[in-house]
């Protein structure tokens, strides 16, 4: 872990997020994971709505605190006047607004592009919605489920012969989260290289980030479409495989976990062939290509587990990686916890956190990525309380004397 002189790459960046659930706040929990002071707008009385989800004791979930860490809390009603004129005097004083509110919804409180743009001429606006700022969906509204179904990703988890499942995470959300801040730190890098070679600042439009979560799981699909309009290949549910690629799964083992390995190389697949007491396997001419062992997929598969269920997953994961062969259990979240690797590179972070039990426990939280330098870089606070910070800032930034803060808080 690092002392408190850490330097933080986005020192100095300040972020207004008026966003709620998981997307947006992804991408402000990015920005502030690598320093940025991201201020987070919550409406009065509930708050984001992210507090209560899972929430299985106290009063703040840990999902919350999760997504949330490293920001203020500021409590403003975007539905009053005065609450969307303090909003404009923070964008004044910010580099960066991140919003997911279904679009049209700024622009009908006067919070628009052009609106924001008044009131700071250099401001970088990231928008995350369902189907985007345009097209014929855009107004439709869209959740993380919705957009993994359309962005392809559904189709293809699961098993062959069952309905479509779903991972365990709101990945749909995750993954447009971090193309946002991708886009904010893009936008930001171009702002500062036009200022720095005297030029006129990028036009409004190019500082608009404009995140769809449909395209965002999209992006993630490699060549799924390419495949299909080159060849006609639509892919398919393999359950723990990968279409095309072979042997690669998860294995039960003797000890009633699983592993995970990847033995598809093809110098590889001899190795592994050889580490599991078939040679004959390994030797075959008609499995020394990928589609050799596709086309075989199930014999293989077979040989495998017929070993690993023999074994346990320690046993296993031994013979594997002396013969040189990827393999990984699947780790439960204690297995996590326990994990020298993660240890190492501060991936497990305590913070003093509300638990409902009376008082603060020291709870291990997700360290931050990419690490830059030897470990990952500190957290320095968990999800806020709401309106912790509302003081703080609309007084030290804006100004505010305590009678016009209650004023702006009712």
């Amino acid at each position: 872990m690092r002392d408190d002189s850490t330097r933080f790459p986005l020192e100095g960046v300040r972020v207004l997020e008026l966003g709620n659930y998981i997307a947006a706040p992804t991408a402000g929990r990015m920005l502030a994971d690598f320093g940025a002071e991201v201020v987070k707008v919550e409406r009065p009385g509930t708050g984001d709505e992210l507090r209560n989800w899972r929430l299985y004791a106290g009063s703040v979930s840990m999902l919350f605190h999760t997504i949330n860490r490293n920001k203020k809390s500021v409590v403003l009603d975007l539905k009053t006047d005065r609450g969307r004129a303090v909003v404009l005097d923070l964008v004044r004083h910010c580099d960066v607004v991140i919003e997911n509110f279904r679009p049209g919804t700024l622009e009908r409180w006067g919070l628009g592009p052009e609106a924001l743009e008044s009131a700071n001429p250099d401001v970088v606006l990231a928008r995350i919605s369902g189907f985007g700022q345009t097209g014929p969906l855009a107004d439709r509204p869209g959740f993380a489920a919705v957009a993994e179904a359309m962005g392809g990703l559904r189709d293809l988890v699961g098993e062959a012969d069952r309905p479509p499942s779903r991972v365990g995470v709101s990945i749909g959300d995750s993954i447009a989260g971090l193309h946002a801040a991708f886009g904010i730190v893009v936008s930001l890098l171009q702002r500062a290289t036009m200022r720095n070679a005297d030029q006129p600042r990028p036009p409004l439009t190019d500082r608009i980030v404009d995140i769809a979560l449909y395209e965002a799981v999209f992006s993630m699909m490699e060549s799924l479409v390419p495949d299909y309009l080159a060849h006609g290949v639509r892919r398919r549910r393999v359950g723990g495989r990968m279409e095309g690629i072979a042997p690669t799964n998860a294995y039960a083992c003797r000890d009633g976990s699983s592993v995970v390995i990847a033995g598809n190389g093809d110098s590889i697949f001899r190795r592994y062939m050889q580490a599991i007491g078939r040679p004959d396997l390994a030797d075959d001419p008609r499995l020394q290509t990928n589609a050799g062992r596709w086309a075989r997929r199930d014999e293989l598969d077979g040989a495998i587990e017929e070993w690993t269920s023999a074994r346990t997953r320690a046993d296993v994961l031994e013979a594997l990686e002396s013969a040189g062969v990827p393999a990984g259990p699947i780790y439960t979240a204690a297995d996590i916890c326990a994990d020298q690797q993660y240890q190492a590179r501060g991936m497990i972070q305590q913070l003093a956190v509300d638990t409902g039990a009376g008082q603060p426990v020291e709870v291990g939280f997700p360290g931050v990525v990419p690490v830059i330098g030897p470990t990952s870089l500190p957290l320095r606070s968990p999800g806020p309380a709401l309106g912790e910070h509302t003081d703080e800032v609309l007084g030290s930034l804006l100004g505010m004397s305590p009678d016009q803060i209650e004023e702006a808080r009712k």
